[in-house]
């Protein structure tokens, strides 16, 4: 549990307009839906796919990492790994049955597969959105686990789209038409709360001593 006392009292370390911005931004996120990148090689695609779920309130990313294991590019990121959760996994079973025990439908996001194109997807399901490896694309093993296939229609010569392209294009466009429907998506109050306390440790300079200070105070 979040000691509440301490978050405010955390915050009041914060600026006004700071506070402010937490609050407008925390009142977009998302976990109806999320993000994994089955063992990405190009570290600019990972990062910029981490990029485009805080740009679109996407809360949560896992990353499967059974070959490539790589850090998060900063630069290309431009911070976004701060605000946005990062899930790591070294196996895609193990990815999916977690995501699954959340309650996540797995949808593989493939050119080849005509399940569903983005334009018809079911928002209303909390699902989460896969994306494979540069060059091959999502493995086998996800593509038979996964719920669903979701397909960009294309109508040039092309016949795909860069991963983190392809990634902002989908979240774009779920993100859109979720919030124009009736479901509650928002983040949990005490999720709401761990993510404003979480904030404030990767803000505030010394989080560590005003803490220390105020369990125990001289």
């Amino acid at each position: 549990m979040i000691d509440l006392k301490l978050l405010e009292h955390l915050e009041s370390y914060l600026t006004a307009s700071r506070k402010r911005r937490f609050d407008a931004v925390l009142s977009q996120r998302t976990k109806h839906f999320t993000v994994a990148t089955e063992d990405v090689y190009q570290l600019h695609n990972t990062s910029a796919v981490i990029r485009s779920c805080d740009v679109f309130g996407i809360q949560e990313v896992n990353i499967i990492e059974e070959r490539n294991t790589k850090r998060i590019d900063k630069e290309i990121a431009m911070g976004a790994q701060k605000w946005v959760d990062l899930n790591r996994y070294q196996t895609v079973r193990e990815c999916i049955s977690d995501l699954r025990a959340k309650g996540y439908q797995i949808v593989a996001t493939t050119p080849h597969a005509h399940d569903c194109e983005l334009h018809d997807f079911d928002v209303t399901k909390k699902s989460c959105f896969f994306f494979g490896r540069e060059t091959e694309g999502l493995s086998q093993e996800v593509l038979n686990m996964a719920d669903c296939y979701l397909k960009i229609p294309m109508v040039g010569f092309t016949e795909s789209l860069n991963i983190s392209v392809s990634a902002a294009i989908i979240l774009q466009q779920v993100s859109t038409k979720l919030r124009q429907t009736d479901i509650n998506w928002h983040l949990t109050e005490e999720e709401l709360n761990e993510k404003r306390l979480d904030w404030c440790k990767k803000t505030i300079k010394s989080y560590d001593e005003i803490v220390e200070r105020y369990y125990n105070p001289e």
